[in-house]
């Protein structure tokens, strides 16, 4: 896709005006991605309803749970799982969720931020050594082990971006010691761009791009975005099958508790105009603890649950909060994506069709991404 002059004016606009939106020249994505229903146990993109159950295609496991059929590219996605501040051991889940994830046979490992318990004033130095130490034992080195390269984004408790009302960086240390671990334990990636490792960078596998963001906090800085732009205008965002951003906060409230500014992303119908110019078939998010397979517009957005404290419930639900993992796989040919998401505890297979069929929170209605109406 390679962006007209309008386009690139679009953007400028966009940029140059605080986020002031200029519609006379967006345009929606092709209707071929209109919207089909899908049936438990997965759900899948509007494009496709998935892989049939009788697929010649192999459906790894780990044994004895339900086994969704492979797509040319499958990953799985955790998110949240730390504890009480400061902690330095993981609920059952997260050991759980490590152990099993191999068994998927994933090409990549996702999380959506919060692997560690910071971003509290009391912990020294040390203390937030000795939670990346124990992050490395419980969930890198494990996977590592497995080779399992890991994509992740850092979370408000991992390093959080937060500004003091001078402009400095209010947890300096927490950034420090997470960028001196990563850059350490820098994982197998593909790199486009790791000038800016580990807050903000891409990389590009099995022709699926992925930019991840600083979404540590609600605000996205114009210097970001101009990088977001810049990035998705690359060669390798260009020329891949796919488009996938990852970012710690989503783009809109979903979550008890979390539906409310400062617990989303500021301005998040401008940042998805962006996403959607620039053909971003998924957003990945964390933070608001709970699992919602949802969209808004043309893009996808998949709020991943918590693995480890504190799972939250959906607004408007009275569903009981659980705590997830999400297999997504891949389709190149229909470009389409099916989720499976197992509840941790019960290691069951969540019925996408009993989650609510839109929440509608406090700064916009995301839609769950089998029912068919446009916002």
């Amino acid at each position: 896709m390679k962006p007209s002059r309008n386009h690139r004016l679009w953007v400028t606009s966009l940029l140059a005006g605080g986020f002031a939106l200029s519609v006379g020249i967006y345009q929606w994505r092709s209707s071929s991605q209109g919207v089909q229903a899908s049936s438990p146990p997965s759900v899948s993109t509007p494009s496709s309803p998935g892989p049939a159950p009788n697929s010649p295609k192999a459906a790894p496991a780990p044994p004895g749970l339900f086994a969704p059929p492979r797509g040319d590219v499958r990953l799985v996605v955790i998110s949240d799982f730390n504890s009480q501040y400061g902690s330095t051991t993981y609920a059952p889940e997260v050991t759980k969720a490590i152990s099993l994830i191999p068994g998927w046979q994933p090409d990549l490992v996702l999380s959506g931020g919060d692997m560690v318990a910071g971003q509290s004033r009391s912990l020294n130095r040390a203390q937030l050594q000795a939670m990346w130490a124990a992050f490395d034992r419980n969930v890198a080195a494990p996977l590592r082990k497995a080779q399992l390269p890991l994509g992740f984004t850092i979370g408000n408790h991992d390093g959080s971006g937060a500004l003091s009302p001078a402009g400095r960086h209010i947890f300096t240390v927490d950034r420090q010691v997470a960028s001196s671990y990563w850059n350490q334990q820098r994982p197998n990636l593909p790199f486009v761009d790791r000038a800016n490792f580990p807050f903000n960078y891409s990389f590009a596998q099995d022709d699926i791009f992925y930019l991840v963001w600083d979404a540590s906090t609600a605000k996205i800085t114009q210097e970001q975005l101009a990088w977001v732009v810049r990035s998705l205008e690359s060669p390798a965002a260009k020329k891949a099958k796919l488009r996938i951003m990852i970012g710690h906060l989503p783009l809109y409230g979903i979550a008890v508790g979390r539906n409310k500014p400062g617990e989303y992303l500021r301005n998040a119908e401008q940042l998805r105009v962006i996403m959607e110019r620039y053909d971003v078939h998924t957003y990945i998010s964390g933070h608001q603890h709970a699992y919602y397979p949802g969209r808004r517009g043309q893009l996808q957005l998949l709020h991943t649950g918590a693995l480890g404290g504190g799972p939250r419930q959906l607004v408007g639900s009275n569903l009981t909060p659980q705590k997830t993992l999400t297999v997504m796989d891949i389709d190149y040919e229909a470009l389409s994506t099916t989720y499976t998401t197992y509840d941790m505890k019960t290691l069951q297979v969540i019925d996408h069709l009993k989650l609510p069929r839109q929440i509608a929170g406090q700064n916009g209605t995301v839609y769950r991404r089998d029912v068919g109406i446009t916002p």
